[in-house]
């Protein structure tokens, strides 16, 4: 009886141990993520704000 306690006991610290342990791969995937989207925005950007400021250049160009 006292070992099947010290077994379950044993067993529930080892599920425990692995539940609250540390998230290094959820934590890297949720830097993949953001990094994913922080291009997204850099490319939407540059996309949308391109062609205005290669006209400001040419302006720029024009003047000097």
């Amino acid at each position: 009886m006292n070992s099947a306690l010290v077994s379950m006991v044993a067993y529930i610290a080892g599920v425990k141990n692995r539940l609250t342990g540390e998230e290094k791969g959820a934590t890297m995937v949720e830097y993949g993520i953001m990094v994913a989207l922080i291009a997204v925005v850099v490319m939407a950007s540059v996309l949308l704000l391109g062609p205005a400021i290669a006209v400001l250049f040419d302006q720029v160009t024009a003047a000097l």
